[in-house]
């Protein structure tokens, strides 16, 4: 339902309240509704500029860069992040630019790994070796990688004291997913198997989700939703790329997937709707290509089943609240026993 300030304006003197706590409450709702994200045109912008940016500096960058010396490239990454926050800080008292506010502040945390890279090249600071190009940080595991990493969870962390702003989990969630594979590299000093990573990505991810999950709810703006997201990508990714398995494994991982449909009625995240929805797809996409890939009555059965589920749904709408309640009254008596 959308609101404008003539509907508030109405409502307020309807209600006999005084007319100018209208304004009051309509400058609290911009102030909170605009640090989340909404499918505007203003906001699309501003997003897909700092994705640019961040890109440019990250994913983007190409080995003509290796040209700079170490000290050049902290010089760069830094100089960069000191303007962001600069004019981050100017704009956080101007409610109407808090979105770009929140992202100058985000894009100042994404040149912690360009700046401590640089650090370590130029004192030749490495863990174990030098792992060579900063465009190989994103595309390979390597132990070497675990101070940039941490020092960007600290960046975010600290960010987030001083900008109230939800995205800054991004890079910290981002930046954890590359940690649980690097620092157990480090760690354990070998370099892991494809399943060894994909079995630590789906653990680390849950452990993560169970995390945004303390966090849920604590606070006004929703600081979960980056860490259910790239736990999630952790969670299933791992799940989803372990290969074929056993006919018990793969039950199981339909389980899995089918427990996240669950959650997210418990919780109301369409996150875990879609990555648990995904999850069942793949399962029945991979049954049907390994045990049903010459059965005529496979598809219709399919069809059955999707339109029951629909069904099924148009039902669960129309009992919507009774059902919560009484998912959420049997999830309190089971934690408080």
């Amino acid at each position: 339902m959308k609101i404008t300030q003539r509907d508030l304006e109405l409502a307020v003197t309807d209600a006999g309240l005084p007319a100018e706590n209208a304004h009051s409450i309509w400058q609290n709702l911009l102030t909170r509704s605009d640090a989340e994200a909404h499918f505007e045109p203003a906001h699309v912008g501003y997003y897909f500029g700092a994705l640019l940016v961040i890109g440019a500096m990250g994913w983007f960058m190409s080995e003509g860069w290796d040209s700079f010396s170490g000290w050049q490239l902290s010089t760069i990454s830094i100089g960069y992040a000191v303007i962001f926050l600069i004019v981050a800080n100017r704009l956080a008292s101007q409610p109407l630019f808090r979105i770009p506010s929140g992202l100058l502040a985000t894009m100042a945390v994404c040149m912690t790994p360009l700046a401590v890279y640089g650090i370590e090249r130029q004192f030749n600071f490495w863990p174990t070796m030098a792992p060579g190009s900063y465009t190989n940080f994103h595309p390979y595991i390597n132990a070497n990688w675990v101070a940039m990493e941490i020092a960007t969870v600290c960046a975010a962390f600290i960010a987030l004291r001083f900008f109230k702003f939800p995205f800054l989990t991004a890079p910290a969630a981002y930046a954890i997913w590359y940690l649980s594979m690097d620092a157990t590299a480090l760690i354990f000093g070998r370099t892991w198997n494809w399943r060894d990573q994909c079995m630590i990505s789906a653990v680390l991810g849950a452990i993560m989700l169970l995390v945004s999950y303390w966090f849920d709810g604590k606070y006004k703006l929703d600081y979960s939703f980056w860490g259910y997201l790239f736990g999630l990508m952790m969670f299933t990714g791992g799940l989803s790329s372990m290969g074929h398995g056993t006919q018990l494994g793969k039950f199981g991982y339909l389980l899995a997937h089918l427990a996240l449909i669950a959650v997210s009625l418990v919780l109301r995240r369409r996150v875990f709707l879609i990555f648990g929805a995904l999850g069942v797809f793949i399962y029945l996409c991979d049954e049907a290509y390994t045990y049903f890939r010459f059965s005529v009555a496979f598809p219709f059965v399919l069809t059955g089943i999707g339109l029951g589920l629909i069904f099924a749904a148009m039902q669960y709408k129309k009992h919507e609240v009774v059902l919560e309640q009484k998912i959420r009254s049997l999830l309190t008596r089971k934690i408080a026993a």
